[in-house]
């Protein structure tokens, strides 16, 4: 079993829209795919089917319902905070140890891509950051980014975080922003100089992203056992 995960340089920058993406392009090979966010900040309990969880569901061709949701998101806040405040609020709090077990349980599958949770700095809980579900862990990872004025700086900090901590940072994906000072393309290729030779693909939010992330799959096919069963 394989596993690749996916965090970003802040939030609301796209990742799980990245994700679904990445999802149902691997919808289209033979494997088998474990797809988990699981902590979720700003849940509302009566919103399953536009929650971010939901959203992966549906990109798997699923209905989202409540057992299925608990099988992605085990761990889900109603405050839109970061999980050590979220959890604090609810007297709660996400158990580290039992989130490693977690994501490792993937018995039967040929990858595990996991989502994280805002950047790749936000708290868990009082000691760790998703910096340390990371290294933890031991898995490669995407870097999800934006185009937004800041990016650069932004992109290239939390890059350096992912590599003090020793993992692979296999590719930055940068996900067009709404509202952006240049180019998207402008802003890969600054990107690039800067990180090479990580490979930096840009994906236009608003044009589709078949093409872009066709172009990804091969930056990650090392990590793929592409003879293994087709999911159900």
């Amino acid at each position: 079993m394989k596993t690749v995960f996916v965090t970003a340089s802040g939030t609301e920058v796209g990742k799980t829209y990245v994700m679904c993406a990445l999802v149902e392009e691997l919808d289209r090979t033979p494997l088998r795919v474990r797809v988990l966010k699981p902590v979720v900040t700003g849940f509302d309990p009566d919103g399953i089917e536009e929650s971010d969880t939901g959203r992966l569901l549906r990109a798997q061709g699923l209905r989202p319902t409540a057992a299925r949701i608990d099988a992605v998101s085990p761990w889900r806040f109603v405050a839109a905070l970061s999980p050590d405040m979220a959890a604090e609020r609810e007297r709660r709090r996400v158990p580290f140890e039992e989130l490693l077990s977690f994501c490792r349980d993937s018995e039967g599958f040929d990858l595990t891509l996991i989502e994280g949770i805002g950047g790749v700095m936000v708290p868990l809980d009082e000691r760790h950051t998703v910096s340390d579900w990371i290294a933890a862990l031991g898995a490669p990872v995407l870097l999800v980014t934006g185009s937004y004025l800041g990016t650069l700086s932004h992109t290239l900090t939390a890059a350096e975080a992912i590599k003090a901590r020793g993992a692979k940072l296999l590719a930055v994906i940068a996900s067009e922003s709404l509202e952006q000072p240049v180019a998207l393309e402008e802003t890969r290729r600054v990107l690039e100089r800067f990180l090479a030779p990580t490979p930096v693909v840009a994906v236009p939010r608003q044009r589709g992203v078949a093409p872009a992330l066709a172009e990804f799959l091969p930056l990650i096919a090392p990590y793929l056992d592409t003879e293994g069963p087709r999911h159900p």
